[in-house]
């Protein structure tokens, strides 16, 4: 993986999680995909559905979906199911370590944060299975803000603990919502290519 660091002076930097810093993406979409069969998705869930939704929060996550495919649930519920799920496949996910690299050369001269969609209890727990507790004494979730990913407050309230101005911040992403989430808080970003491309269908 070749991460693309854009030219400049940066003060702090913030990092997603899932999919950025912990391979966790591929373990979401089978949380995901089993819940959703359990409340009546009759086919697998679509994967690209899945990674576009990459970093909005939880909740947010089991109405999107549960749209696109014309369903009636309860939301929190869903979201409940899908979460323990994925708890039983946590310990499975592996570092992205050219990001966790990175990540440990800039916390030895920069402040340095996590900002993810998920929820915090999943958000602890993962960065404790990862060993990163003692490189991120700052972590926002979706509970520390009104507004979570496409919208620009949990990176500003990133920055704000951080004590750095947002257009010296420096993001690493992996999904198009953070991205644009960067952008609405005036920081530059660095896509995280942790997905493999899309398989392309055979023609006919």
């Amino acid at each position: 993986m070749k991460l693309e660091i854009p030219t400049g002076e940066f003060a702090g930097y913030i990092f997603d999680l899932d999919g950025t810093l912990v391979d966790t993406m591929p373990l979401h979409y089978r949380a995901w995909n089993q819940a959703m069969k359990a409340v009546g998705l009759t086919s697998e869930l679509d994967e690209e559905l899945f990674y576009s939704l990459g970093g909005v929060p939880t909740r947010d996550v089991a109405e999107l979906i549960a749209k696109h495919y014309g369903l009636k649930i309860d939301a929190m519920a869903v979201f409940h199911h899908k979460e323990s799920l994925f708890r039983s496949l946590q310990k499975d996910a592996k570092l992205i370590e050219p990001v966790v690299e990175f990540a440990r050369r800039a916390a030895l001269t920069h402040p340095v944060a996590i900002a993810s969609g998920g929820p915090r209890e999943i958000v602890r727990r993962s960065i404790e299975i990862a060993g990163l507790v003692s490189l991120f004494s700052i972590v926002i979730t979706p509970e520390d803000v009104v507004n979570g990913k496409p919208a620009p407050d949990m990176f500003l309230l990133a920055a704000k603990r951080m004590g750095v101005p947002p257009e010296k911040c420096l993001v690493f992403e992996d999904a198009e919502p953070g991205m644009r989430a960067a952008e609405a808080a005036g920081m530059r970003w660095v896509r995280v290519p942790s997905r493999a491309p899309a398989k392309k269908k055979p023609a006919n």
